[in-house]
């Protein structure tokens, strides 16, 4: 018996803009103990594969059959038994009243387990995780990193046969990340566990039976264990899709011809043809910072949530003009250094400075004032309406910030042009790629001209490409609108972009 069985699956979402296929024809399996890890570059459909396993999505057309019975009929009794869920948007899991204990055992309690086993079965996948001090703790504790193996952990507690799993670390620095792939692999195989993971992450392969890879949602490429051995996918009619890194070392573009040369297949560009030079992002009109030197500073700040000490005397100083990345593992402090200066949380002791103003000694009405004249915040929820267009969520943004409605057309769409989306403009946020979702959060923070750009995680969920140019524009806003970018990341491409590196130590994360 097959854990997963998919044959020519679609999925077809219209819109009055048009219709959008996020699959075409995908065919896949899945055996009954396998693991099998999707990879995939932004916009590829690999989330939408997982939805319609979960039953969270229907199909536009094709079969989808989970332990032989039709995932369309799966009465949702049985598919909350068999299925484990973790969502790459882990805050949807965690309600914010719940301690960490509370959340976990949340699954088993509605089963009906003992409370003992339930005890003793949270206990056990919190101390793996790296979370065995916290179980007291809430959603608003924890960083980033703790919230999405809080949400692992919830999603693996009533032992489901068939684990789907969406970008399970997109918020954890590189260790983390092993940690939870290498419990995921564990207690797949010690349960019996099927599992279909999702993922750009090619660590992710290390735990594999099989890796697979969807390009413009067909099943273009598979291979064995830690992605040895890939072998291109032959799809129905002769369709096959060439990995772009090889067509672009081949010069290939839009046109390619191929040809049989004693027996072998060749492939070669087309006469007259040339790769397409993608726009760089750009900044029209370079603007000084209006704030030379400091925009904002950190004098021995501390904060602490109970007896938990997050920051513990911290001196740090952001400059305009300046890429700055904190790094540092899960729970060291990032998201609460950026909560701190954007006014969102207050120290516990010290100082936080911004554009000469203590923020401490502002009301909470005050702070946002500051905020929305000076500072731009992306989170690591984009918080974009997906019903709206790219140049109507940056707009949105500004008339949050009070500009009247005459101000707002003319600076939204010179943001999208800064990242590089003006021919975007008018698309819904729903049909854009992850990439470009994260970049139209980007000209929203940017829109308003802020001297600060605090952003968190910004790549966590983008593949290396996506990745790469999220950081290229971050170090290019930085020194052409001349603000301070402050960027909490433990992805290596955007510190290799940055001025200045500030490293939160592995105190911090107890």
């Amino acid at each position: 018996m097959k854990a997963i069985e998919i044959r020519d699956l679609f999925r077809v979402y219209s819109t009055p803009d048009g219709d959008a296929a996020a699959l075409q024809g995908l065919t896949l399996d899945v055996g009954e103990h396998e693991l099998v890890v999707v990879l995939g570059p932004s916009g590829s459909g690999k989330t939408t594969l997982l939805q319609i396993v979960a039953g969270h999505e229907r199909a536009s057309a094709g079969v989808v059959r989970v332990f032989d019975r039709d995932a369309r009929r799966l009465p949702a009794r049985d598919r909350s038994r068999i299925v484990g869920y973790v969502d790459q948007h882990y805050e949807r899991a965690l309600a914010p009243e719940l301690t960490v204990r509370e959340l976990v055992a949340l699954p088993l309690e509605l089963r009906g387990v003992p409370a003992r086993a339930a005890a003793r079965r949270v206990d056990a996948l919190l101390e793996r995780v790296g979370l065995g001090g916290r179980g007291d703790a809430r959603r608003a504790e924890l960083s980033g990193g703790e919230q999405q193996r809080v949400a692992l952990c919830a999603g693996l507690a009533h032992e489901p046969t068939l684990l789907l799993a969406d970008e399970p670390t997109g918020e954890l620095d590189a260790a983390n990340a092993g940690r939870v792939y290498r419990l995921i692999g564990e207690l797949a195989r010690e349960e019996g566990c099927a599992a279909l993971i999702v993922s750009h992450d090619q660590a992710s392969t290390a735990i594999a039976d099989r890796v697979v890879q969807i390009r413009d949602g067909r099943l273009a490429a598979e291979s064995g264990p830690a992605g040895n051995g890939a072998s291109i996918v032959v799809g129905r009619g002769g369709w096959l899709h060439l990995p772009e890194e090889l067509l672009a070392r081949a010069g290939i573009g839009s046109h390619a011809i191929a040809a049989l040369e004693e027996g072998r297949l060749v492939v070669e560009p087309a006469a007259g043809e040339e790769l397409p030079v993608a726009p760089e992002p750009r900044v029209d009109g370079r603007v000084r910072p209006a704030t030379e030197g400091a925009v904002a500073e950190l004098r021995a700040v501390s904060k602490r949530y109970g007896a938990t000490v997050v920051l513990d005397g911290l001196d740090a100083r952001f400059d305009a003009g300046r890429l700055m990345v904190v790094t540092g593992p899960s729970g060291s402090g990032k998201t609460t250094l950026l909560r701190l200066v954007a006014g969102l949380a207050v120290q516990t002791s010290g100082e936080v400075v911004v554009l000469g103003r203590e923020l401490s000694g502002l009301d909470r009405t005050a702070r946002a004032r500051l905020r929305a004249a000076s500072v731009g915040v992306v989170s690591q929820q984009s918080g974009l309406v997906p019903f709206l267009g790219a140049q109507e969520n940056v707009e949105l943004g500004l008339a949050l910030r009070g500009r009247p409605a005459e101000e707002r057309h003319a600076p939204a769409l010179e943001a999208l042009k800064a990242v590089g989306l003006e021919h975007r403009a008018g698309q819904r946020v729903s049909r854009l790629s992850s990439g470009e979702q994260a970049r139209v959060a980007l000209a929203r923070a940017v829109a308003a001209r802020p001297a600060l750009l605090l952003a968190d995680e910004p790549t966590s969920r983008l593949d290396e490409a996506n990745a790469l140019e999220v950081a290229l524009l971050l170090a290019r806003l930085a020194r052409e609108l001349g603000i301070a970018v402050v960027c909490a990341t433990h992805d290596a491409r955007v510190i290799d972009q940055a001025d200045e590196e500030l490293a939160l130590g592995q105190e911090a994360s107890s």
